[in-house]
């Protein structure tokens, strides 16, 4: 059983690892509302492809546990990488309780996308030098109450916050006194898709910016003062006076 981050949604965002075990797998099950469905292509013929969009745990479940009973090595796609926010705990903790085995393949995640796509980095030498992964509370899960943006924000640190453009107001609500209305916001949604779309602004202006687009729940919201930094310090790594083993 080999659970494989799919990346963002450009086909070619895969890691050589995650093609193999699609090619090699008979049977591929994919999240068809976010996983796109190029990456189909590296399933061998004849593979049993199946599309979880519309199945719930135990229908997941079901299908991965017929398929490892039938000696068949299944690929399960998810979008972006396996380490946040993808739900794969609780299908490993399932199989895990049937003792079946496992694997994790890591894949290109929705924030390292979207700052690519917008030509950033996110950490700049005595700016920001952290970066928070984070979400807002949701009719899927509950936010801990010691995790929350404002705390995080206090930090100074890039919030890359995931599944909350529909929460947009209450970001700019609640960020806004911590950072500043001037403080840098950018929005990126199906980062790496055909129909990829890039928003820039500050907490002033990005409702109003993003009021007419309709963006819809799998945009990205990052927040901070690195996406528009200009006269940040350069790097000590690179300082011809910076002592370090490869260098003579």
């Amino acid at each position: 059983m080999h659970f494989i981050g799919a990346g963002p949604g450009a086909a070619d965002l895969i890691t050589l690892r995650g093609r193999d075990l699609i090619a090699s797998s008979p049977v591929c099950l994919h999240a068809g509302s976010t996983v796109s469905a190029d990456l189909l292509v590296h399933c061998a013929p004849g593979t049993r492809i199946v599309d979880t969009a519309p199945m719930d745990l135990d229908q997941i479940e079901a299908e991965m546990v017929a398929a490892t009973e039938a000696g068949h090595d299944v690929a399960r796609l998810h979008s972006g990488d396996l380490s946040v926010f993808s739900a794969v705990a609780e299908q490993v903790r399932r199989l895990a309780r049937r003792g079946i085995a496992w694997t994790l393949t890591p894949g290109v995640p929705a924030f390292a996308a979207a700052a690519a796509v917008l030509g950033h980095e996110l950490t700049l030498p005595e700016v920001a030098q952290s970066v928070v992964l984070t979400r807002v509370a949701g009719r899927a899960s509950a936010m801990p109450a010691s995790e929350n943006l404002a705390a995080f924000a206090a930090t100074g640190a890039t919030l890359a916050i995931h599944l909350a453009i529909h929460a947009l107001p209450r970001i700019v609500e609640t960020l806004t006194p911590v950072l500043g209305a001037d403080c840098p916001v950018a929005i990126v949604e199906r980062a790496t898709w055909p129909d990829e779309r890039q928003l820039t602004g500050t907490l002033g202006t990005i409702l109003a910016l993003a009021a007419p687009l309709g963006m819809e729940r799998s945009a990205l919201v990052l927040v901070g003062r690195a996406l528009a930094a200009e006269g940040f310090r350069e790097s000590a790594l690179y300082d011809p006076d910076y002592r370090r083993r490869y260098r003579p």
